[in-house]
């Protein structure tokens, strides 16, 4: 019988079991997606119930194995791959101290004046002065240390969701550099926890004790105990295999592990990666994060909200489109696609900035739409999200390039959003570059896989993994007229909107720090 891996894929909106052979198919595949994928306590807050993601786990692949009895013998090893930056407090006993705070939490502590003073100079002098202010307000660690010192004073660890999934599943706290993306000590370029003065630990400091175990991707995290076995029906005793998060394993499942590739998540965050073995920033004082593959990293820049804002839009403006799709008996997301891509390139005008969130480089962002006109409609709209999104991951393509000394010649497209074929010819027309669509959606799937088939000895390299495991599927062509339109649209307006309206949106959050807006 040949060789299958378990994997799961927890994600922001479902959690996914697969099972996964060594020709990159998806044998057999069981998804349950979350009825409340977060509460809010407060408006912008996002939090999750401590074990809501490994019931989901559970639920997942009893039902997975149960069907597939007649495989589980050739089941080597499983593997977790885990949204990002959801972190979790745990006592001595390592039990929750609070619920978890997810990715989506938008937050704020305030600024208390921790640096030291050196470090505030440094900052000022490296132009980091508001982003730093910015990251550590941000921080969630620094949030319930000020806010909930009682929860503070009981937390003993602080770790990310993937790792408190490995402790659930095994008994042990650890996890791969890979896997721990997050706003918390992490020293990307060396792999391990940052150092006692390390220039930036002062945004998120997580007192050392309170960290856990790294370990590089591809060795044993654990074994699946009896009790995990008994709620997962996975069987006690299997190995579970570190790899890495859902982007790095998608990263290395759309087969992104050469310089001349990039691999573009069209995700509820929207990104685009890129594969080095030499360490450079994306963008300055942005990490690149370390890739499955431990001699390498995954230069990143992330869309935040990326094709979140459709659902967003469908959500709040898609009550006729709904109604006349179910009428068709086909998605919301189908129905719109429809008639978007009869909006000619360009939007007739028509652009959207998808700066929805405020971050580091950009502490003063907000989202824009400019060039309305009354023959625009919402399906105008809903392309300019989907160009908006392209053209902000071209502008991060360029800026990566100038950085790593890279030419990108290779594109592959995954997540959620791939689905599309307008996104992923909107993508191919916005970057003059063939899109390709590989064999499955589950890139993030057959990514975790390979680790585990290469970790087992199933292949000799990840290029002889990759050859096996990922194929192509379709590929779209750039359309020469709708890419000169694009590129019109990047270098004449888009680049130059943030730099002209940034003023604007610094006395916008000026006003509403103040109460006044």
């Amino acid at each position: 019988m040949e060789p299958l891996v378990l994997t799961y894929d927890v994600g922001t909106q479902s959690t996914r079991a697969a099972l996964v052979d060594k020709k990159g198919n998806i044998v057999d595949k069981v998804q349950i997606k979350y009825r409340e994928p977060y509460f809010r306590q407060e408006p912008g807050w996002a939090e999750q119930k401590t074990d809501f993601y490994f019931a989901h786990m559970c639920a997942c692949s009893k039902v997975l194995l149960e069907r597939n009895s007649d495989k589980t013998e050739a089941i080597l090893c499983c593997a977790v791959t885990v949204i990002r930056d959801t972190l979790v407090f745990l006592d001595e006993y390592n039990r929750p101290t609070r619920d978890i705070i997810h990715w989506l939490d938008a937050r704020k502590c305030d600024f208390d004046n921790p640096f030291p003073a050196w470090k505030t100079a440094a900052f000022r002098i490296v132009g980091m002065d508001k982003g730093s202010k910015v990251g550590y307000r941000t921080s969630k660690v620094n949030w319930v240390r000020q806010n909930q010192p009682d929860v503070w004073e009981k937390t003993k660890k602080i770790v990310t969701l993937p790792a408190y999934l490995n402790f659930r599943m095994t008994g042990k706290l650890i996890d791969s550099p890979a896997n721990t993306i997050a706003h918390i000590p992490m020293d990307f370029k060396r792999k391990t926890w940052m150092s006692k003065n390390a220039l930036t630990r002062c945004l998120y400091d997580v007192p050392q004790e309170k960290l856990y175990e790294l370990i590089p991707s591809g060795e044993v995290l654990g074994y699946v105990s009896a009790e995990a076995s008994e709620l997962s029906g996975v069987p006690e005793g299997m190995p579970l295999i570190a790899t890495g998060a859902d982007k790095a394993c998608e990263t290395l499942g759309l087969s992104v592990a050469s310089d001349e590739k990039a691999a573009i998540s069209f995700g509820t965050s929207s990104t685009i990666d890129m594969y080095t073995e030499k360490y450079f920033e994306p963008q300055q004082f942005l990490p690149s994060y370390p890739a499955v593959i431990n001699r390498a990293w995954n230069p990143e820049i992330q869309v935040f909200r990326g094709f979140w804002m459709l659902s967003w839009f469908i959500k709040e403006f898609g009550d006729k489109d709904r109604e006349a799709a179910e009428a068709q008996g086909i998605s919301a997301e189908e129905y719109l696609n429809d008639r978007a891509a009869q909006v000619p390139a360009g939007c007739q005008g028509l652009m959207l900035q998808p700066y929805w969130t405020p971050d580091v480089l950009k502490p003063d962002s907000y989202g824009a739409i400019i060039g309305f006109s009354d023959y625009h409609t919402r399906y105008h709209v809903y392309r300019a999200i989907i160009e908006g999104i392209c053209l902000e991951l071209y502008m991060s393509m360029k800026a990566m390039e100038r950085r790593g000394n890279k030419h990108i010649t290779e594109l592959f497209v995954g997540g959620g959003g791939s689905k599309s074929d307008l996104a992923c010819q909107i993508l191919a027309d916005t970057f003059g570059r063939p899109v390709k669509r590989i064999h499955t959606h589950e890139a993030s799937s057959i990514g975790a896989a390979m680790v585990c088939f290469v970790s087992k000895g199933e292949f000799k390299s990840f290029d002889e993994g990759i050859e096996s495991m990922v194929h192509i599927s379709d590929v779209f062509t750039p359309d020469e007229k709708n890419h000169e339109v694009y590129m019109n649209m990047y270098n004449k307006v888009y680049r130059k909107i943030y730099k002209n309206v940034r003023p604007l949106y610094a006395t916008m959050n000026d006003l509403k720090e103040r109460n006044m807006l």
